[in-house]
């Protein structure tokens, strides 16, 4: 019996990263001050309609400071811009910290729908990094 609930766990695992690979945005925050993951940071991914944003979808970073499924499962990413903002000074507020960037707006444009679009994000309480990651 334990080798099948070991199965059924492995199974289940492997369906999640499976699901996680399909979807086609992930983001990463990582602590530069200590080199750490940065859990529990609010994240809203958002599209321009004209000169609006529109909320697609949001979540928080896990123990690993990941996302690593932020589109909608339900609809495929088109070509346009797109716009993740990090909402860094509710955590630098849980920490008793004062920060400069409150929140940071992160904007890159999807022009291969086809391809995985990961951005991370490099932060420090007065300065913020970020580059289009795999």
């Amino acid at each position: 019996m334990p080798q099948i609930k070991h199965l059924a766990f492995s199974l289940a695992l492997a369906l999640a990263a499976a699901a996680a690979a399909a979807n086609p945005l992930s983001v990463h925050v990582l602590d530069l001050q200590n080199g750490q993951p940065t859990e529990g940071i609010r994240v809203t991914l958002e599209q321009r309609s004209g000169e609006q944003w529109r909320a697609l979808a949001n979540g928080v970073t896990n123990a690993q400071g990941r996302i690593a499924a932020l589109y909608p499962d339900e609809k495929t990413i088109a070509a346009g811009e797109y716009r993740i903002v990090f909402e860094t000074g509710e955590h630098y507020t849980k920490q008793g910290k004062q920060t400069f960037f409150p929140r940071i707006p992160v904007e890159f444009k999807v022009d291969a729908p086809a391809q995985h679009y990961h951005i991370p994000l490099l932060l420090s309480p007065y300065g913020y990094s970020t580059y289009r990651g795999n």
